[in-house]
């Protein structure tokens, strides 16, 4: 993969994270919805989306190697 490719790639994810932890969404989730396994639905959302940024990012940057 060429460093250009992988950088844009790197900024497309950063926006998609700002994206994602930008108000009007975390909204959606800071409601009094039912818990999932007693914690709460903003936690859960902010930890999965963190958790994919991370392996998106891993990807991106592990994957430069390969053809």
């Amino acid at each position: 993969m060429q460093k250009g490719l992988s950088g844009q790639r790197l900024v497309t994810l950063f926006l998609a994270g700002m994206v994602l932890f930008n108000f009007p969404l975390l909204s959606l989730f800071d409601r009094s919805a039912p818990d999932i396994g007693g914690v709460p639905m903003l936690y859960v959302y902010v930890f999965l989306v963190w958790t994919m940024l991370v392996g998106g990012m891993a990807l991106i940057i592990e994957g430069g190697g390969r053809s």
